[in-house]
C-alpha cells in the first residue's frame, strides 16, 4: 500500500459510529497502516432530536485515545483528531474546542447548510441539484470567510454524495465559478485539502474532492493534501487508497501530508 496514512477515521466516540476505537485500531494494523487518526465529529446545533449527542466528549477521547497509543506503540500511531461542523454561528463554540484540546490534527467540514442537513431527501425536494450543490459551496466559502483555525478542509465536494443524481451530471468546471475562491483561500492560508475516499463507498465515480479539483488546486499552487477514508466501521479503513494515489500521481504530487500537533509532516509516495 503506497499510502500508509488514514487521517480521517471515526469510531464509537462520533454519534454516527458504533465501532470500537480499539477495533478500529486492530483492523488498521491488519491492513498495514502505520500511521491513523480519530477524527470524530463536533457538530454544534446539529440539526437531529438530540444535537448535543454530535458534540465531543474530548477528555473521554483523549483518556481513551491515550490507553490505546501506549499499549499499540511501535506497531502503528495513534493521533488525536476532530472534525468540526463549520457554521458561521458556531464560530466562537469552535474556536475554544480548538483552544481547549491539544489536537494533532483539525479537519473543517461543512455538514450543515442553512439549518439543513443534506444527507436527508428533503433538503432536495422542490429543487434542482444544481441549486443545493451552488449553496453548499456558497456556504462553504460563507464559513470559510469567519473560520480558519483548522487543518485541511474535509471532502470538498461532499454534497455531491446525496443528490438526487449523485455525480452523474456533476463536474468542477460546471461549479467552478465557486470552487476556485474555496482553493484560493485554502492556499492563501495554508491550509490543507483533505481526498476522502469516503464518497467511492457510496456509489460516487470519484473521491471528495473530484480529480479536476485536486488538479486545480495543485495549478493554483496548493501543495498540501491529507487522505482520509472516512471509515465509520472496519470494512472502509484505508478505503480505495489505491485510487487517491492515481489522483496524487497524475496530478504531479509526490508527498501526501500527516499533521501531528497541528504541524504538517510530509510523507514521501512510494
Amino acid at each position: 500500500m503506497p499510502i500508509l496514512a488514514d487521517c480521517h477515521l471515526h469510531s464509537s466516540f462520533s454519534a454516527d459510529s458504533n465501532t470500537p476505537m480499539e477495533t478500529m485500531i486492530q483492523e488498521a494494523l491488519s491492513k498495514g497502516l502505520k500511521t491513523i487518526t480519530f477524527t470524530e465529529h463536533n457538530d454544534f446545533n446539529f440539526p437531529c432530536d438530540d444535537p448535543s449527542s454530535f458534540e465531543l466528549n474530548g477528555d473521554s477521547f483523549l483518556f481513551d485515545l491515550l490507553k490505546y497509543r501506549e499499549k499499540y506503540m511501535g506497531q502503528i500511531e495513534v493521533l488525536y483528531g476532530v472534525e468540526i461542523g463549520l457554521q458561521k454561528d458556531c464560530m466562537r463554540q469552535n474556536i475554544k474546542l480548538t483552544k481547549d484540546y491539544d489536537f494533532d490534527f483539525v479537519i473543517g467540514s461543512l455538514h450543515v447548510i442553512n439549518g439543513q442537513d443534506p444527507y436527508y431527501p428533503a433538503f432536495f425536494e422542490g429543487r434542482s441539484d444544481e441549486e443545493c450543490y451552488r449553496e453548499y459551496f456558497e456556504t462553504l466559502m460563507a464559513n470559510l470567510r469567519t473560520f480558519s483555525n483548522f487543518d485541511s478542509l474535509g471532502h470538498l465536494d461532499y454534497i455531491v454524495r446525496y443528490g438526487k443524481s449523485k455525480d452523474q451530471d456533476y463536474s468542477y468546471s460546471k461549479y467552478a465559478d465557486l470552487i476556485d475562491p474555496i482553493l484560493k483561500s485554502l492556499i492563501e492560508r495554508d491550509k490543507a485539502l483533505e481526498i476522502n475516499t469516503g464518497g467511492l463507498a457510496d456509489g460516487l465515480k470519484d473521491t471528495n474532492p473530484c480529480i479536476d479539483i485536486v488538479k486545480r488546486y495543485r495549478e493554483l499552487g496548493g501543495e498540501l493534501i491529507t487522505i482520509g477514508s472516512d471509515a465509520h466501521d472496519t470494512a472502509h479503513i484505508g478505503y480505495r487508497f489505491d485510487r487517491a494515489y492515481e489522483i496524487l500521481k497524475a496530478c504531479g504530487f509526490e508527498y501526501y501530508t500527516v499533521f501531528c500537533g497541528r504541524t504538517p509532516e510530509l510523507r514521501k509516495l512510494f
